[in-house]
């Protein structure tokens, strides 16, 4: 999304000047010379009235949702079927709690019982009571981070183990699932494109852009989601993320949650949260430097990963996006270099859910190879 600034009045200070001049011109008879008073008075008044029509132009821009921005942003969303910026969220996993041995009434494993990591770097807790039963020694609970944003995300099965408030009989904790469902507060960008998409919600029919709202609106992480159809009152979601990896159990728990409510969902829709394809290509470049660079070697292999970077993240945040060597090319010309020979990857088109029966791929890179080929002249 462009967010640049539409211009309601020019704010060219040399037109303005001119002006200026040639209605003092008409109204004393007098021709303004380049030293005289009259011109640097003329001169100050043109800045002070570039300065007013730059705050109107400014103001005028917090009018249209594609270019307001955070509060004026904030202002506007009453106009759309999503009122409120969404704020962070927490991430949850699930935990699996463990007695010392099988007793003979139920352990209760208290709401709010806290947990964290060796580290002690997040602390989590358990969303409702839970009991682990008669003759059982485990039960599994929600829990929740209590600091929301997406640094709780990512926490490997087995990587929450200590237990912050102590209850009968404890022997052990572990996460068993893979932390996800963190957010960072939606940026201006994040919350105007949730704002555009709001118009497909107001639908009660189960229409596309329902789904990929729905299903946006769980994390502000969410890069892209493709609904499909393989049969009739069937609806399969794949979701991805920002940082190009496929959403993980949480997160499309989340998801489900969000668009398999009874106030999304049309009664006959079936409704679950797959796994897209992958395609994995691998990235061989060589780069040559121009002799005539004015840039330093090292500060162009520099950008030079840096565009490579981008473009993996870019080739795997949008499903059935065709891996693409040009856009590599692009960047790399664009980072300073002379000449770009790519071996791999090849153009290869991906699927992307369209077509009734086929679950969208998204590209994955498997292997990078960067290799500066030195110096040649233009």
């Amino acid at each position: 999304m462009s967010r640049s600034d539409y211009q309601f009045v020019p704010v060219d200070a040399d037109e303005l000047v001119a002006s200026l001049e040639a209605m003092y011109a008409e109204i004393t008879g007098t021709t303004v010379l380049p030293a005289s008073p009259e011109k640097l008075f003329i001169q100050w008044v043109a800045g002070v009235l570039i300065q007013e029509r730059a705050l109107i132009n400014y103001a005028a821009n917090q009018n249209i949702p594609a270019r307001a921005e955070g509060e004026n942003l904030d202002a506007l969303g009453g106009l759309f079927f999503a009122l409120e910026r969404p704020e962070a969220t927490a991430a949850v996993c699930t935990m699996k709690f463990t007695i010392s041995e099988a007793q003979e009434t139920s352990i209760l494993v208290p709401r709010g019982t806290r947990v964290t990591d060796d580290k002690r770097t997040l602390v989590w807790a358990t969303l409702e009571d839970v009991y682990v039963e008669m003759g059982s020694t485990e039960v599994e609970a929600q829990v929740r981070c209590q600091t929301p944003g997406s640094l709780g995300n990512g926490y490997a099965a087995g990587s929450i183990t200590q237990l912050v408030d102590v209850f009968d009989y404890y022997q052990s904790c572990e996460n068993i699932t893979v932390s996800g469902g963190g957010s960072d507060r939606a940026t201006d960008e994040e919350y105007y494109e949730i704002l555009r998409t709001s118009q497909d919600a107001y639908s009660t029919a189960g229409p596309r852009g329902a789904y990929i709202y729905h299903a946006k609106k769980v994390s502000t992480d969410i890069a892209d989601v493709v609904p499909t159809t393989p049969e009739a009152g069937v609806v399969k979601l794949y979701v991805l993320m920002n940082d190009g990896t496929i959403a993980n159990e949480e997160t499309k728990r989340l998801v489900l949650e969000a668009c398999n409510d009874d106030t999304v969902r049309p009664l006959t829709d079936k409704v679950s949260v797959e796994d897209p394809d992958k395609v994995e290509y691998n990235l061989d470049v060589t780069y040559y430097i121009s002799k005539a660079s004015a840039t330093s070697a090292s500060d162009i292999e520099a950008a030079v990963n840096e565009a490579v970077e981008k473009y993996t993240i870019w080739q795997s945040t949008a499903l059935g996006r065709d891996i693409n060597p040009s856009y590599l090319i692009q960047l790399l010309m664009e980072a300073g270099v002379k000449r770009v020979v790519v071996k791999e990857p090849a153009f290869t088109e991906l699927k992307d859910g369209s077509t009734e029966g086929d679950v969208p791929q998204v590209a994955q890179c498997s292997k990078k190879t960067i290799t500066n080929g030195g110096y040649e002249d233009e």
